[in-house]
């Protein structure tokens, strides 16, 4: 019967012997990096739009569509401006009668349909009466604060005087919006 006793007592041992050393085992660091990823700036427009028709002498307005600047250089201070101007709208050869100019048409951004990430974003022309022509470089919309990654989005609208000069045909011309 001592026999089992001593194989009990020294299992016992055993386990005790085993459990210290492991409470004590040394501790080691582990360093760990990785990166956050940054891509662009990039501004995305409709490729083309149809206004319609109008007579010489009035005016036509439509929307451009949506236009949508996406911001994603995770940057601390992750602010933008996005600006637009026109060229001529032309048709035929281009002749004066044939030209309509920039500084007949007017644009105006309206509010944001949609933002992403932190910050205030701020629309160039918030409603029609604040319409401004493009015979210039005009801020269309803005972000003046926040970080990281973010986008607007917000469909313009223009309008076109017409003059009474003008003959008819089917007029076109570049707006070009650009983000930086």
């Amino acid at each position: 019967m001592r026999k089992p006793l001593f194989t009990l007592i020294a299992a016992g041992a055993a386990v005790v012997a085993l459990a210290s050393p492991a409470a004590a085992a040394p501790t080691g660091d582990t360093v760990v990096t990785f990166t956050v990823a940054t891509a662009n700036l990039n501004i995305s427009v409709p490729a083309a739009v149809n206004l319609g028709s109008a007579f010489a002498g009035n005016t036509i307005t439509g929307e451009l569509g949506n236009v949508t600047v996406t911001d994603s250089r995770a940057a601390l201070n992750a602010t933008w401006t996005a600006t637009v101007n026109a060229g001529a709208f032309t048709t035929g050869s281009g002749s004066p009668e044939e030209t309509i100019t920039p500084n007949l048409i007017e644009y105006w951004s309206g509010p944001a349909l949609g933002t992403t990430g932190t910050g205030t974003f701020v629309p160039g022309q918030p409603s029609q009466s604040d319409a401004v022509t493009l015979n210039q470089v005009r801020v269309a919309f803005s972000k003046t604060s926040g970080s990281g990654n973010n986008s607007a989005t917000w469909a313009p609208d223009i309008r076109i005087s017409i003059p009474t000069t003008a003959v008819g045909g089917t007029y076109s011309g570049v707006i070009t919006h650009s983000v930086a």
